[in-house]
């Protein structure tokens, strides 16, 4: 499957209420329950450069990760974060066809809002 026709997502979860361990045991948890989805690829994200704001442990961004999913895939996965992150803050990056998609959300509906505006992102690139 070529890469044009799958979807990068990057996550970062930003909950100001967990310490860097928490925000790790966090992803770590979310990178296994995304692995169990059908996605192309999921991993924690390399601390090769360092985002203002973030933290590294152990080589990875602390509460940070991508999934690559194919197109077919693409809502199920915005379906499961929706039912996952729904009272969380996070962070959500979403690049398809080399277009970028940056959105915020710290409570379900902005939640729901950012993966509707993800899906029309992804529909009209």
């Amino acid at each position: 499957m070529s890469s044009e026709s799958n979807v990068k997502l990057t996550i970062t979860l930003s909950n100001l209420d967990l310490d860097a361990e928490g925000k790790e045991r966090e992803a770590r948890n979310l990178l296994r329950e995304i692995k169990d989805l059908d996605v192309e690829s999921a991993e924690l994200v390399a601390a090769t450069e360092i985002p203002e704001g973030t933290k590294s442990v152990g080589g990875f961004l602390v509460g940070v990760l991508q999934a690559e999913v194919s197109l077919a895939n693409f809502k199920k996965l915005l379906g499961f974060l929706g039912d996952r992150l729904g009272n969380k803050t996070i962070e959500l990056e979403v690049e398809a066809n080399g277009k970028k998609l940056k959105v915020k959300a710290s409570s379900q509906e902005e939640l729901n809002a950012a993966i509707e505006q993800a899906q029309k992102f992804v529909a009209g690139s």
